[in-house]
């Protein structure tokens, strides 16, 4: 299987797509301005104590206070605590870790309000993030996650993943991660680390601890509260840390910062796969170029369409996801009924699961797919859905069909589902139904390039448009694009591009930054 990373850096944000032989199994978009990550550390204040749900409100600077449940706060929270306090007591000087004392673990049938109190600091952890009316999900368990290890402050034992079915190898891992494993620290040893020697995972646990202690030593520094003491690595760089092995053929990315931090880390975690990182350069958006922005457009949306006519109904609802699943106008009459639903259903099942992974969807889903009367189908489906799942990371559980013949899927949830608009409000006439004449469009554009040239002093610019508009402003040897050269230089350029609207335009200019020549007005 080809495996491929498109990453599309914008001014206002950063698209990442995940290709599995050409074909968009995930995607991730968000806002570069954005701050409340999973895995990002606050020093934070308890805001207040809610005894009936034994949870607590924890300001951490986001518009909603984020939860944290007595549960989430971790055995080792009283050691946190009574550390923190021994940092705080001293801004000159920090009090060394490695002489931190383990205090008893926290009793699993406490109380939150015998344990927290109002305005208390406490150093907690993103585990889920915002989603909906939801504040961000907290923990008091501390971890810093690696490429081979995490390294869990506090812990007391070595972990290893359960993926490593070798009895020797766990035997051998569990015995190298003790011998350098730091004081007071626990690890967690992922599934990469088969077969890793003890230099690489020397030099990893090292840098993970340094980590922790520039945590502390931020916390020790700060006086705002609520502060932000560790931020997570930049989703690109997670994502990589997280899945990339052997089998991917090329990382493209169209921006220069994000190209040396890509090519930087995996020069470290995997020196010889370093030159599958590729800078790209072309007019055309990269997204374009590698057949996303199409994949994108037929991939979201209520309805999804897949094999032979058939397509799936997808809504989302505050507490879970639904499912439908239709056979349209399939029909085969070769075929009896049974046969034509187990075929439609087992299509859906192969969809469904790269729908999952696409949009990133969380928690609860139900999906009604075609009933069928035979228990040897059933179990085929089941098991289809089963090998399909095999590649999510997200942690998640299948039961077979019900009687009724719905198939319910838990699935781990720490981000709200990705939901790319397919519907748009009408770029050119924001909604209202009235544009100008579309033959006077470029004329609009000429008028918009003249205020460029002319009034603005900008000569040098990038215009992006539909493929269709392109295609009619590049017509003939006398071209439009030609006569406007001529009259206003040459130091522009027209890009098709498959995101825009029929009548939609942009305007960028040589770094790249956007140019808003929008007007409302113009619409009337």
């Amino acid at each position: 299987m080809e495996r491929e990373i498109v990453i599309d850096v914008q001014q206002k944000d950063i698209s990442i797509a995940l290709l599995e032989d050409k074909r968009l199994v995930e995607y991730q978009n968000e806002q570069r301005s954005a701050s409340f990550s999973v895995g990002n550390v606050y020093v934070a204040k308890v805001k207040k104590l809610m005894p009936g749900l034994n949870a607590a409100f924890v300001d951490v600077g986001c518009d909603r206070v984020a939860f944290l449940h007595y549960l989430d706060m971790g055995n080792h929270f009283p050691s946190y605590e009574k550390y923190l306090k021994q940092v705080l007591s001293d801004r000159k000087k920090l009090f060394p870790f490695t002489k931190a004392t383990k205090q008893p673990d926290l009793p699993k049938e406490g109380s939150v309000q015998n344990t927290l109190a109002k305005d208390q600091e406490v150093l907690v952890q993103i585990v889920k993030e915002p989603i909906n009316t939801k504040g961000p999900r907290l923990t008091g368990e501390i971890s810093f996650a690696g490429r081979s290890l995490v390294l869990v402050p506090f812990g007391d034992k070595v972990s290893v993943s359960s993926k490593i079915k070798s009895g020797e190898e766990r035997a051998r891992l569990k015995q190298l991660v003790n011998s350098i494993r730091p004081k007071n620290c626990g690890i967690i040893v992922r599934t990469v680390a088969e077969g890793k020697r003890v230099a690489e995972l020397d030099a990893e646990l090292k840098s993970l601890y340094e980590h922790w202690i520039q945590v502390i030593s931020k916390v020790q520094q700060s006086t705002k509260r609520p502060a932000l003491v560790h931020e997570e690595a930049s989703r690109a760089v997670a994502l990589i840390r997280d899945i990339f092995n052997t089998s991917f053929e090329h990382v493209y990315v169209n921006d220069r910062q994000e190209y040396d931090e890509l090519k930087g880390y995996i020069s470290v975690i995997a020196p010889e796969k370093a030159n599958v990182v590729s800078l790209y350069t072309g007019k055309v958006p990269i997204f374009d170029n590698y057949n996303v922005t199409r994949q994108l457009k037929s991939g979201f949306g209520k309805t999804v369409n897949y094999k032979h006519g058939a397509y799936l109904v997808i809504e989302h609802t505050e507490a879970m996801h639904v499912v439908d699943v239709n056979s349209g106008n399939r029909t085969n009459a070769e075929n009896g009924q049974e046969q034509n639903a187990l075929e439609v259903n087992l299509g859906a099942a192969d969809e469904l699961a790269r729908q999952l992974r696409l949009r990133d969807m969380g928690g609860i889903i139900v999906v009604d797919f075609i009933d069928m009367t035979l228990a040897e189908d059933k179990q085929l489906l089941y098991e289809r859905m089963c090998k399909n799942m095999q590649n999510d990371r997200a942690r998640h559980n299948i039961l077979p069909l019900s009687k009724f013949g719905l198939m319910q899927i838990t699935r781990q949830r720490v981000r709200p589902a990705m939901d790319v608009t397919v519907e748009e409000v009408c770029p050119t006439c924001f909604g209202k139904g009235k544009i100008k004449p579309s033959m006077l469009f470029t004329d609009q554009l000429e008028q918009k390039i003249s205020q460029l040239v002319n009034n603005i002093g900008i000569k040098r610019f990038t215009l992006y448009v539909h493929p269709y508009v392109a295609a009619y402003i590049n017509q003939g040897v006398w071209s439009l694009k030609r006569k406007w050269q001529l009259k206003y230089g040459l130091g522009w350029s027209i890009i098709a591009s498959q995101k825009m609207a029929y009548l939609q335009y942009e305007f960028y200019d040589a770094n790249k930054q956007f140019i808003d020549m929008k007007e409302e007005i113009e619409t009337k």
